[in-house]
């Protein structure tokens, strides 16, 4: 399995790129953080990586 390590400099939306494109090959993601900063932006790239693999479905009315 891949291990994806985070630091406190990453920029959260090439995180996000980087799980949605780990969880499409694999189905699944690993992430590595050290300090309170590093999972700051390991949880906002989660956030926006959500979005990112949601199936997007349309209503019809």
């Amino acid at each position: 399995m891949e291990i994806l390590k985070v630091s406190s400099k990453s920029n959260p939306s090439k995180v996000a790129g980087a799980i949605a494109n780990i969880f499409r090959e694999k189905g699944s993601v690993e992430i590595q953080t050290i300090g309170a900063g590093s999972l700051n932006q390991a949880i906002k790239g989660i956030a926006i990586a959500r979005g990112l693999v949601t199936p997007q479905t349309q209503y019809l009315m």
